[in-house]
């Protein structure tokens, strides 16, 4: 192979695909005497080793970026990049390396960037054979700040592995590690030099986090432990240390079960996703997430949570995205839920983005959206909704994005729709089985005929599905204009059936309060024509009370009161047998008798109350 020379003004210089000699490494010569030169790519050849001697023809170009990716490369001798201090970029990924040694980066004082993805050899399921990265193998990159180690067959990490790099802030691990298993206090103790602010340790298979196992990495903002098989319980001893936090993703693992402290020592958390790791103890008092105060992100999804609190996110007054869907809420917002409806989401004053979708809903309690004015999205799709309640949506004025697809809602009406649908972008109640009627869609069609609002597959999407001869119908297509006639007819149906309702009520209240309404009435009639009461201080009354009683009752009465003016000489009653003036008519003798009487006493029985006298 002979020597590459002088390429002029090139900034790149590409030798992709060249089938470059595999035996490189003491016969590749470089004259470039161009200092121009910048970037560099041999990938895809079957460059399987590098020396001291390697890139010596390079050492007068100022080179910042050097792909070899993809070349089979089993050895990265000591020394290689030597040559190259200007270089900031590096890849390796996509190799076959069995070993890098304390001095396979010797010279890259300058590098920032350094990917090794799938770089190593994955020949051998044998310890054994296991590629080595040996200690101190990084300690040359002060100033690397990304390092991608993914997809790689590593057995696990050393106490000096990460040693040495004092600039780090990006490191991804995932699917590196074949023996990680378990994360301890002593698996990053080679990074606590490390600014590190994003680590992944995503499919790695770890099932235990140790407590005080980042108690090292106190500037770490983001933490991705996802799509693992952890199974434990989180105490909140697991994030010691993580003073900075900012996200951690724990989506996609075995179990987690909650306590009231697992994420107390991490109040700087602002993101946190639970998707699919079959939550545990979410009913838990207080709630795990009341210390999460900055907290604006939160993903529960996928857990078939059935019981929850009211006060299960009591506190996060930032919170901005809540993913509920795929649980199993059905029952906390029954009206016949013992207790009542649960309203989870009160106090969360800032949220802007809802997903309650396929959790079985087929209620919505009328006050359960009330004071979230900020909500931009309200995902409720995949449910079972029917009748939604009117002023559901009134404080949601500000909803940019609804979805209501695959519900039963038949019946699209302005006093449940209205607020929400003045300044929607985006609606979405594809596929529910809609009531073409006057009453039922007349207003959604028309408002769908002059909105701006983007709805998807509207042609084939929203059909009729009731009455009958307008199954499959198109929505859009239903005729409004016959719904205008059906005005005066349904004014005559209110006044007709309120006059009934007026009439029906008249008369019940005449049949049994008429006596008290015709008294009230002639004590009106006679004040109005000037009558106004005796003085009752003038009057002298000869009888105590004057006793009205039937015929038949004449020897009861006489029994009875008879005795009681024998006891009170001071009691005198007058009795129609006794006590009526002579040569009165009976009438006249009843009135003159009252008028002479303090007080009227009623024997009210059977019999008077068949009396004719007492009738009128």
């Amino acid at each position: 192979m002979g020597c590459f020379h002088t390429i002029g003004e090139l900034f790149t210089l590409l030798l992709n695909n060249a089938q470059l000699n595999p035996h490189l490494t003491e016969q590749l010569c470089w004259e470039l005497s161009n200092t121009s030169i910048q970037n560099l790519s041999l990938a895809n050849n079957q460059l399987l080793a590098t020396s001291a001697s390697t890139f010596s023809g390079l050492k007068w170009t100022n080179l910042t970026w050097l792909d070899l990716s993809y070349n089979g490369l089993r050895d990265v001798g000591n020394d290689s990049f030597s040559w190259l201090p200007h270089l900031r970029y590096l890849s390796l990924e996509y190799n076959n390396i069995q070993r890098l040694s304390p001095r396979s980066f010797v010279g890259l004082s300058n590098l920032r960037y350094l990917t090794l993805k799938r770089a190593f050899t994955k020949q051998s399921v044998s310890l054994a054979l296991h590629p080595n990265i040996e200690d101190f193998a990084f300690q040359w990159l002060k100033y690397l700040e990304y390092l991608n180690m993914d997809d790689n067959n590593i057995p696990s990490t050393k106490s000096n592995t990460f040693t040495g790099l004092v600039s780090l802030k990006y490191l991804s691990l995932s699917k590196t590690f074949t023996s990680l298993q378990t994360l301890t206090n002593e698996t990053f103790v080679s990074l606590a030099r490390s600014p590190l602010l994003t680590l992944n340790l995503t499919k790695n298979h770890i099932s235990k986090i140790a407590s005080g196992a980042f108690c090292w990495l106190g500037q770490l903002r983001i933490l991705d432990l996802g799509l693992n098989e952890i199974e434990q319980e989180l105490t909140g001893q697991e994030w010691k240390g993580l003073r900075n936090i900012f996200e951690i993703y724990l989506s996609y693992n075995k179990y987690l079960q909650l306590t009231s402290n697992s994420f107390a020592l991490v109040p700087s958390l602002q993101r946190l996703m639970l998707r699919r790791v079959a939550l545990r103890n979410v009913d838990i008092s207080p709630s795990p997430f009341r210390p999460l105060h900055n907290l604006t992100i939160l993903d529960l999804s996928n857990n078939n949570i059935a019981n929850i609190n009211e006060d299960l996110l009591e506190g996060l007054e930032n919170l901005e995205i809540l993913d509920f869907q795929h649980n199993n809420l059905a029952r906390l917002w029954k009206h016949a839920n013992p207790g009542g409806p649960v309203n989870f989401l009160k106090g969360l004053s800032h949220l802007h983005i809802l997903n309650l979708e396929s959790n079985g809903l087929d209620e919505i309690p009328v006050d359960v959206f009330k004071n979230l004015f900020e909500l931009k999205s309200i995902n409720l799709g995949l449910n079972n909704l029917n009748t939604l309640l009117p002023s559901i949506f009134d404080d949601q004025t500000s909803l940019r994005s609804l979805n209501l697809q695959k519900n039963l809602i038949t019946s699209v009406e302005r006093d449940v729709f209205g607020p929400p649908f003045q300044n929607l972008n985006s609606l979405d109640m594809s596929f529910n089985p809609f009531d073409c009627t006057c009453e039922s869609i007349s207003w959604f069609v028309n408002w769908l005929n002059q909105t701006h609002t983007n709805i998807s597959e509207l042609s084939t999407h929203y059909l009729c599905n009731t009455p009958r001869h307008y199954y499959g119908f198109p929505v859009k297509l239903f005729d409004t204009s016959s719904c205008k006639d059906s005005a005066p007819f349904k004014l005559l149906f209110i006044i007709s059936t309120s006059t009934l309702l007026v009439f029906i009520l008249t008369v019940l209240l005449i049949h049994f309060e008429g006596w008290r309404i015709s008294f009230y009435w002639n004590v009106s009639v006679h004040r109005i024509l000037g009558f106004k009461e005796i003085d009752a201080q003038a009057e002298q009354f000869e009888y105590t009370a004057y006793i009205i009683h039937a015929h038949k009752d004449r020897d009861w009465v006489w029994e009875h009161f008879s005795p009681m003016e024998e006891q009170d000489q001071s009691l005198r009653f007058c009795l129609e047998e006794r006590d009526f003036e002579a040569g009165f008519l009976g009438l006249e003798a009843i009135v003159n008798s009252i008028k002479r009487s303090r007080k009227i006493i009623f024997v009210i029985t059977h019999h008077l109350l068949k009396d004719p006298l007492c009738r009128r």
